[in-house]
């Protein structure tokens, strides 16, 4: 199959740019590989044909004119919670209007199949515990708000225009690649500043608990959409709450030290508790996570420990 991947050079879309490759398909890039977002010109694999195109622009068209796309995989977003809450016009411009840009590029050039990938924060803070794709939605952050706007776009562009869809609603998703300097993903940027003997953050308390899942797991997902679950919604996860602050213990074991901790506020949005029953992704997908926390966090710590040795290299 010929699948673009937005957002094919960042943390998440570029694991699932490998495992399609892997798996035999034909892919190409588009990414701006902007700072803010996290794609990075390295992440992508030679095998990959990049293009370094924002979702925002008419350019959009002339990816889809010349690779002409059978599967659009949508990656690309702003994916942090603090920068949708400080500027709620930016997450709303690359998440609403980035997305119809990328639905109507799908329409005009025929691709089949579009797989759209929301998020646990479209819940906010649950009305029962553990969330599935029935649960109520809503959304407490601007991020939320606009990752729930797409999936009602995703499904509507399948009832009016025949866009066959996959929609993957993610929870913390960890592992190599991931920004360390962001807002986002705690894992990474404790990972970091531990291996650098610096100082970490936890806001709140430390005990609000999420469901972590491994990036690896997560493209395995993708692979999967490609020939089962059409026009669907999954939730992904493990199913097991983790706390910021056992994350700090478990961290510090591998790393082999405990670096001081600085106390913040609870940060606007954040949300006490989410983790996910997986019953439906097993039953129809056919997936479930093979990594558990400890050998991620392990291979986590491993990658960002090669970085920072890199780095001190020169």
């Amino acid at each position: 199959m010929r699948i673009l991947v937005t957002g094919g050079a960042g943390f998440i879309g570029s694991h699932v740019v490998d495992a399609y490759l892997a798996a035999g398909h034909e892919v190409a890039v588009v990414d701006n590989l902007s700072l803010v977002g996290g794609g990075r010109r390295e992440n992508v694999p030679p095998q990959a044909r990049l293009y370094e195109v924002d979702i925002r622009s008419d350019t959009l068209n002339e990816v889809f004119a010349e690779f002409r796309p059978e599967v659009v995989n949508h990656h690309a977003a702003q994916a942090s919670v603090k920068i949708s809450m400080d500027d709620p016009l930016y997450d709303a411009d690359v998440n609403v209007m980035g997305l119809l840009r990328v639905l109507r590029a799908c329409s005009e050039y025929q691709a089949r199949h579009f797989i759209y990938i929301s998020s646990a924060a479209t819940y906010g803070t649950p009305a029962e515990l553990p969330l599935k794709e029935t649960s109520p939605q809503n959304p407490e952050s601007a991020y939320g708000i606009t990752k729930l706007a797409g999936e009602f776009y995703t499904r509507m562009w399948h009832d009016s225009f025949g866009l066959d869809y996959t929609i993957f609603r993610y929870a913390n998703v960890y592992g190599p690649r991931q920004d360390p300097m962001g807002e986002a993903g705690v894992i990474a940027i404790f990972s970091h500043r531990m291996l650098s003997g610096e100082p970490v953050r936890i806001d709140w308390d430390g005990e609000q608990s999420k469901d972590y899942v491994y990036v690896g797991d997560i493209a395995r997902a993708n692979v999967l959409a490609l020939e089962r679950g059409k026009n669907e919604t999954f939730c992904l996860g493990t199913g097991v709450p983790t706390s910021v602050n056992q994350l700090y213990e478990r961290l510090s074991e591998i790393v082999g030290s405990r670096p001081p901790i600085v106390r913040a506020p609870k940060r606007p949005g954040d949300v006490r508790l989410h983790y996910f029953d997986i019953t439906k992704a097993r039953e129809l997908l056919g997936w479930e996570p093979e990594t558990d926390l400890s050998e991620g966090l392990q291979q986590t710590v491993a990658y960002f420990r090669q970085v920072l040795e890199q780095a001190s290299r020169g």
